[in-house]
């Protein structure tokens, strides 16, 4: 096995996954990169995607949006940024809590979350 990328230069902790073309790396360790499933990808864009319908950084788009001195290319790339930094910052933090809590209870606090948050917005309006 290499430790070597594509370039050549040593990568320490990495190695070629034998089976898969050269330059598609993984980690050695525990923390293995798996391979891409489409279902999961379906399944977390469906979501993301129904859940940012009508949100707030939505309407925010839009508001930038219908100034018309505004480059509506500059407020997509902006938007879309954000967006890709918020999932990252997700994703990390996922991954980081994951390590020490179990699924199950992740499953749990994230349920009781949103319960708490649903009752404090009915008992508010």
């Amino acid at each position: 096995m290499s430790d070597r990328g594509v370039s050549g230069v040593r990568r320490p902790g990495m190695s070629f996954h034998r089976g898969l073309r050269p330059g598609i790396l993984r980690p050695m360790e525990s923390d293995e990169v798996r391979p891409m499933e489409m279902n999961t990808l379906v399944t977390v864009f469906v979501a993301v995607f129904v859940a940012e319908l009508g949100d707030k950084t939505q309407l925010a788009t839009l508001l930038f949006a219908a100034d018309r001195e505004v480059s509506k290319l500059t407020v997509f790339l902006g938007a879309s940024l954000a967006l890709v930094l918020a999932a990252g910052i997700g994703v990390a933090a996922g991954d980081l809590i994951s390590r020490y809590v179990s699924e199950r209870m992740l499953h749990y606090v994230a349920g009781a979350g949103f319960i708490a948050v649903g009752v404090w917005t009915l008992f508010k309006a």
